[in-house]
């Protein structure tokens, strides 16, 4: 999965936690399943399944694990670190006329379009 998918998909679980959060604050009742379910196909889509010979000592079969999952975990964490640090940086320099749904969605539109358009020059990103 490309690192730009994770970013989206992470978008996608922030945006869903966001609303399962507003609506716990109305009183409202939610599905906490529904959100864990998001962010675990996530997981799982990342994540790739680990083959571990029969044959391996405990460190190869260790080290087997880190090699493969290492990867996939720095890609997620990096994910959310990137979202993070662009949520962080609207808030930090105090711009509330833009909401962090605005922000995620503004995100999200602008790696969709770097996707469907790899070769554009990205010089005009000041969003």
């Amino acid at each position: 999965m490309e690192q730009s998918e994770i970013i989206l998909r992470a978008i996608g679980v922030l945006t869903e936690t966001q609303e399962m959060v507003r609506r716990l604050n109305e009183d409202v009742e939610v599905d906490i399943d529904a959100g864990e379910a998001q962010l675990g196909r996530l997981v799982t889509e990342v994540f790739p399944s680990v083959e571990v010979p029969g044959d391996a000592t405990p460190a190869e079969a260790g080290q087997a694990v880190i090699d493969a999952l290492m990867p996939a975990a720095i890609s997620l964490v990096g994910a959310f670190a990137f979202l993070f640090s662009e949520l962080a940086e609207v808030h930090d320099t105090g711009r509330t006329e833009i909401k962090s749904t605005e922000l995620l969605r503004t995100l999200a539109l602008r790696l969709s379009n770097a996707d469907a358009h790899p070769d554009d020059d990205d010089s005009d990103d000041d969003a």
